[in-house]
């Protein structure tokens, strides 16, 4: 009998900037990969949460996110804290507890924090798989070496997307939209095949096919 194939939960996170202990969390998108499953909420920031754009970048937090300040901190919607706890029961739940981003060094952390914030127990595992490392070595087997600019590695959302015959076509993020992306690359990456139907219009590269 074929052994089930266990993969990891994709999560992205939506913050008001990127500064970890002053901006809030305002979204959580997860799949994970072993079910199909999908989680996707939205909450109000903390009072104390503040709205930071990225150093040199010229595109602001609302702009990217197509959010008003208003929107971010709405009474109406359920608090940060509560949030983070449906979330982590979601994760609770899961089979594979190791989570899949493209930047793990900015959405783990920002959900160690807010948890340790709030007195909530970390259910998921402190390993992560990196969506970066994997695509570079990738490419390193493939070319011979890594994707760098100048001092750093070249291998931003865009050159991934490029390197697995994508493109993000959207002018706002969504959290959810965001992990079904990363998804999409890392089963292109390790499978070799499309994985959701909306990405179907990009063919997979023939150098990643199986």
């Amino acid at each position: 009998m074929k052994e089930k194939l266990f993969l990891p939960i994709v999560v992205d996170i939506e913050t008001s900037g990127v500064d970890k202990f002053r901006c809030g969390v305002w979204q959580i998108g997860a799949y994970d990969l072993s079910t199909g499953e999908e989680f996707l909420q939205e909450a109000r920031i903390d009072n104390e949460d503040e709205i930071i754009n990225e150093p040199g970048s010229k595109k602001l937090v609302l702009e990217a996110i197509g959010k008003t300040e208003e929107e971010l901190r709405d009474k109406n919607k359920q608090s940060q804290k509560h949030l983070i706890k449906k979330f982590f029961d979601w994760v609770e739940k899961r089979r594979l507890k190791n989570f899949l981003c493209q930047n793990p060094q900015f959405d783990v952390a920002f959900l160690e924090i807010k948890a340790k914030k709030y007195g909530i127990k970390k259910v998921f595992h402190y390993r992560s798989f990196d969506l970066h490392s994997i695509v570079q070595l990738k490419y390193m087997q493939l070319n011979g070496k890594f994707l760098i600019e100048e001092d750093h590695s070249g291998m931003g959302l865009t050159n991934i997307l490029i390197f697995c015959g994508m493109k993000d076509e959207r002018k706002a993020h969504n959290a959810l939209e965001d992990a079904k992306l990363t998804a999409e690359c890392f089963y292109r990456l390790m499978i070799g095949k499309n994985l959701f139907s909306e990405y179907s219009k990009f063919p997979v590269p023939r150098e990643l096919l199986k």
